[in-house]
């Protein structure tokens, strides 16, 4: 697709948006206060962390589609971690909260050993 003389790729844009957003949301937090979600009221930084972690999950789908295995790898690890942290966090499970430094640690040490054998 092409707009203004440019190519767009909806994939690529899905996630940038969805990134976008969640540090929008985070910056919002000291301007908006709670914002009524359904009639529950939901701190935007806390929402934050879930739209970044969608928008990461989605960016591992799109670049695997696109053949880009590094990149895609690199999303989900940190889809994964993120998804370890908030639940953790929301659900007041220490073993999430591992599970999430695990994934992080361990996942960025894969990645930079696979980055090194590959140059």
């Amino acid at each position: 697709m092409n707009v203004a003389g440019y190519a767009v790729e909806p994939g690529r844009t899905a996630v940038g948006v969805l990134v976008g957003a969640a540090g929008l949301l985070f910056l919002a937090q000291p301007i908006t206060g709670p914002i009524d979600v359904g009639g529950v009221p939901i701190q935007p930084a806390l929402a934050s962390p879930v739209v970044l972690a969608v928008g990461l999950a989605l960016g591992a789908v799109v670049f695997y589609r696109q053949g880009y295995a590094l990149f895609a790898a690199a999303h989900a690890v940190f889809a994964l971690s993120l998804v370890g942290f908030v639940g953790g966090i929301a659900l007041g499970s220490d073993l999430l909260l591992v599970v999430g430094v695990a994934a992080l640690v361990g996942g960025a040490g894969w990645l930079v050993t696979i980055q090194r054998r590959a140059s």
